[in-house]
């Protein structure tokens, strides 16, 4: 047989197929070569090329096969990667959402070392012992050291797909939109609905997460007004297409629907594009965020399995699957087809399937099957098994026959008469259809179980919610386009005559029992298995098992046999698995209840959620004005929260030590100069700024003049130091706060959460103005020189300590401040941003006759510890409060109240022992002890020893001529002289003496 012949070998040429049979497609499956056609998925290229068993199952690593043409597959589960680009894998993409691509690479999961011979299969001889909660019941009981063994051989078998340690080539992309409707379905109720919409001028955004529209029209060949399906969705896509108010979103999944009409989707835009593009080029998926005014659900339902022994085997699948890939791909799943239902919606398959010449039989569970399609493929002569069941099948890796028995209205089989055995090569199931509630129940809607309907249907509706279709009890299709076409109306206020009459057939009664059995179905045993949940491998006996020890709650049931915690959460096991323990509980499946569906409805690639923001945009590199003149000096940087921060400037090869030992020397000598332009800096305006701001902080500034600055420490709700910096006051009612550079976000949200939870009435406004100063700090005993002999207007030496003045410099309006970081004589001057590098390149040139240096961060920090000044996060750990800082001083005892002050009376904030801050001076001077080495009280040969305290900061001082440090130490204001051990992870072990926290 060719190639050509191969692909056609289970291909009919079907009016209305979805393929370019002029497009021949070459792939790759387990390592085999196979083509396709253009507009085949990864399932249909597969079945056309007589593939079923495609990988293998969780736990007992049985055979699987291809069981659903859409979402809500719980087997086909592949990764796929194309030729010479293993960075772009996907894993776990679900075979009938795969379109096929040239030169694409599909291979198996879950197996090894093969799919045709996979040892975990072993697995299955031990499914007695390997029940719901094997876990728990075996490893708790072995203790930390028996589990560890254990651990590393569950987690190797643990997942299905392996995750890419490649990075990921691919780009992603996010999108806002808003719409006055949105309609999720682009199936014959969603279509209906955004036809009336659209028509009278409502703005429509429509989803449907296929590639082609139409919903149940690609497996039902349906009449509409006197015209085929096919033509009536081309008809309405072109319309639709034509108005300006419509968009159009396929192979889009509505992933999250959220409070307040806001909704998530994920366009996979690599499946829109044609097979001759570089679709690589353009981002692989667009993640949206939606927010509708109106919502329409018209998802649909999904085809119910039948429980019965080994259902599970390749080969097996859903009847309207099979039904949907011979009529959208021409492909036959199978020329000797037996299909087994408690329904009429299987003759159809029957039906279409005899006319194009295969082999059907159908085994029905009903005495006396009825209605128009019964009847009709009666006329065709077709085998039918009234009141009979399949019992059991045969085949391992491909079904291969079946056995079926009489059974009666429990669904228990007569095991009396010997079973007849039916040759197959295809075998498919319809149990009826469940209503997919899955997005109804995300937005916080409660459902309620309809025995007419014999599912779970929506009930309360907390978001207004316009159920269509099927979730609005409706199963005639002239009903459900009629209803939707209506509603659609209903949004617009508008009316007209449009009605719909459909071919709609008498679908008769359904049998309501999904579970047939020899009286064996609730033992777990390894030669018959009934499997509920094909993806988690979870058997009707779990159910029984779960049921028997306790686990009666449906919440608890599910977690612990795991039914419906598979990535398809249980789309096609759910409501069998309800309706089976509601049975062993003897209770109506109404009391049983549901579980929670929660985002995603469908898995989601993390790189679509983070969008654009990765690799250099995932964490940003904020700049100064300044920066462009570090670099061309030889900074060395440090990242200091998003921003880039020189750490060092070498000259003539110097490490930093040598640099920092230079520098820290020349600032206190002559004078040096760092960028601070990164500091938070929050402007505030308001009556009653004076007043928000006395609550904020510790001390008092309500009484602070205007042109004067004050230090100030804020604590969070618990007492403990959430931030420090000066505070400014330019007018009356205008303050200028500084803040730590990594704080500077979360004390704006601060001050934003309280002004708006909590004191809405105040007169506040506060905005970020940090990229709009930029700051060139000045200091040593040459700064005041320095700024004197720059052409500036103020009188230098009339300038106070703790104010600031606006002034003129170079002819650029400027803030200067005279506070200091350094302990010494220092100036910050504020300029807009735009002036930066101009001044920072003018200050530099004065600074020569003043031998200005240069200096970093690691510097800045030197000099501050000098001093004995304090950095948040880094002397703080947000367990510390100011009394454990030595700053009582700070804590205003005027002011009746301010945020953190009750918290600083609690009896564990007020106990003794408390760590506090305190200096440390080593005995060896030129040791640099580790910073979060631990102080010890009584040293140890090996570990554990009572710890007293931490090293916060430890440097080498050129000022100092040695080493010195901060430590929270246990009552440390009280430990003063004393020497401690500081043993370290090398081994060594240093002895540091315990002084107050100020060196020079």
């Amino acid at each position: 047989m060719t190639i050509s012949q191969h692909i056609n070998s289970h291909r009919h040429d079907v009016l209305g197929a979805q393929i370019n049979r002029e497009h021949v497609i070459d792939f790759t499956f387990d390592g085999n070569d196979y083509q396709g056609y253009d507009g085949d998925s990864l399932a249909s290229a597969l079945l056309a090329n007589n593939i079923h068993f495609v990988g293998r199952s969780f736990k007992y690593h049985r055979p699987r096969g291809i069981y659903t043409a859409g979402s809500e597959e719980p087997n086909a589960l592949l990764t796929t990667y194309f030729k010479g680009e293993s960075g772009s894998r996907v894993v776990n993409l679900r075979a009938p959402m795969g379109v096929l691509r040239d030169n694409i690479i599909i291979e198996p999961q879950n197996c090894y070392p093969s799919l045709q011979y996979d040892i975990g299969a072993l697995n299955g001889y031990a499914s007695q012992i390997l029940t719901a909660g094997f876990y728990y019941k075996t490893f708790f009981g072995l203790g930390s050291k028996g589990w560890r063994f254990f651990e590393y051989f569950i987690r190797k078998s643990a997942g299905l797909g392996q995750a890419v340690l490649e990075v990921d080539k691919d780009n992603y992309t996010h999108q806002h939109h808003h719409c006055d409707l949105l309609i999720i379905g682009m199936g014959a109720a969603g279509l209906s609905a955004a036809l009336a919409a659209a028509r009278h001028g409502v703005d429509v955004t429509i989803i449907d997460e296929h590639c082609v529209a139409g919903g149940f029209f690609k497996a039902d060949k349906r009449v509409i007004n006197g015209v085929s399906s096919d033509d009536f969705i081309a008809s309405t896509l072109e319309e639709l297409s034509s108005l300006n108010n419509v968009m159009i979103l396929s192979a889009t999944t509505l992933v999250g629907f959220y409070d307040h009409h806001f909704l998530t989707a994920l366009e996979r835009c690599e499946d829109m594009h044609d097979n001759n593009s570089q679709y690589i080029k353009q981002p692989r998926m667009r993640f949206w965020k939606i927010r509708a005014r109106d919502i329409m659900v018209a998802q649909g339902s999904f085809e119910r399995p039948i429980i019965f022994a080994n259902n599970d085997r390749p080969g097996i699948m859903q009847s309207s699957a099979i039904r949907q890939y011979y009529h959208q791909y021409g492909v036959i799943a199978g020329y000797n087809i037996v299909l087994f239902t408690n329904n009429n919606d299987a003759y159809r398959t029957a039906i279409d399937l005899h006319q194009a010449g295969v082999s059907v039989s159908v085994v029905d569970t009903r005495d006396n099957p009825s209605g128009s399609l019964v009847e009709k493929f009666k006329t065709s002569h077709g085998d039918i098994f009234a009141g009979y069941a399949v019992s059991n099948t045969y085949g391992h890796k491909k079904i291969n026959s079946v056995a079926i028995r009489k059974v009666d209205d429990c669904g228990i089989m007569d095991n009396h008469h010997e079973a007849i055995m039916l040759e197959c090569d295809c075998l498919g199931v319809s149990g009826g259809y469940t209503t997919i509630v899955n997005l109804f129940s995300q937005s916080g809607g409660k459902v309620c179980y309809d025995d007419a309907h014999d599912c779970f249907l929506p009930a309360h509706n907390p978001q207004h919610v316009i159920n269509l279709g099927p979730a609005a009890g409706l199963c005639n299709l002239t009903d459900i386009m009629n209803h939707a076409y209506q509603a659609g109306l209903a949004i617009s206020g508008k009316t007209d005559n449009t009605e719909f009459i459909c071919d709609d057939d008498d679908l008769g009664d359904k049998k309501k029992i999904w579970l047939y059995h020899g009286n064996d179905a609730l033992r777990h045993q390894w030669s018959k298995k009934y499997f509920h949940d094909f993806q988690h491998d979870v058997v009707t006996a779990d159910i029984a098992l779960a049921a028997r020890e306790g686990f009666q709650s449906v919440e608890h049931f599910k977690r612990y046999t795991t039914t419906g915690m598979a990535t398809d959460q249980g789309k096609t096991s759910n409501l069998n698995a309800f309706s089976i323990l509601a049975q062993t509980l003897n209770i109506p499946i109404a009391d049983v209840g549901v579980t929670t569906f929660r985002p995603p409805y469908t898995p989601l690639e993390i790189g679509a959620v983070a969008g654009a923001n990765r690799t250099p945009l995932f964490l940003q590199e904020r700049q100064t004005p300044m920066h462009h003149i570090h670099v061309n000096m030889g900074a060395v940087f440090e990242d200091v929260g998003d921003w880039k921060r020189p750490w060092f400037f070498p000259k003539n090869n110097e490490d930093i030590h040598q640099s920092v030992a230079r520098e820290s020397f020349a600032a206190r000598q002559t004078c040096g100069m760092v960028d601070a332009s990164t500091l938070g800096k929050i402007d505030i305006q308001g009556k009653d700024a004076g007043e928000f701001l006395d609550m904020i902080y510790t001390n008092k500034f309500s009484t602070l003049k205007v042109g004067s600055c004050r230090y100030g420490l804020m604590l969070n709700e618990h007492g403990m130091v959430f931030d420090d910096g000066v505070t400014s006051r330019l007018g009356d009612s205008h303050y200028h706060m500084t803040t730590t550079t990594g704080g500077a976000g979360r004390v704006m949200n601060w001050l934003e959460e309280w002004l708006q939870t909590e004191w809405p009435h105040k007169d506040v406004y506060c905005t970020s103005v940090t990229e709009q100063w930029a700051v060139c700090s000045i200091t040593g005993p040459q700064s005041a020189n320095l700024l004197k002999s720059c052409n500036i207007d103020i009188d230098v030496d009339d300038f106070p300590f703790m104010t600031w003045r606006d002034a003129t410099l170079y002819g650029v309006p400027a803030r200067v401040f005279r506070i200091s970081f350094t302990g010494d004589l220092a100036f910050e001057i504020n300029v807009p941003a735009r002036y930066g590098a101009f001044i920072w390149n003018k200050l530099i040139e004065a600074g020569k006759t003043f031998d200005l240096c240069l200096y970093g961060t690691e510097t800045l920090h030197v000099l501050r510890a000098e001093k004995g000044f304090i950095i948040v996060g880094q002397e703080t750990d947000g367990a510390v409060t100011p009394y454990d800082l030595d700053m009582g001083w700070i804590v205003s005892k005027q002011k009746s109240d301010f945020l953190g002050k009750r918290s600083l009376s609690r009896s564990d904030t007020k106990r003794e022992g408390r760590k506090q801050l305190v200096g440390i001076l080593p005995l060896d001077e030129d040791f640099v002890i580790p910073e979060g080495a631990h102080l010890v009280e009584k040293l140890k040969p090996n570990p554990p020893m009572e710890m007293i305290g931490h090293v916060t900061s430890s440097y080498y001082s050129s000022n100092l001529n040695r080493s010195f440090g901060l430590a929270l130490v246990k009552d440390g204001l009280n430990r003063m002289s004393n020497i401690y051990d500081v043993p370290m992870i090398d081994g060594r072990v240093a002895k540091v003496k315990i002084c107050p926290p100020k060196f020079l």
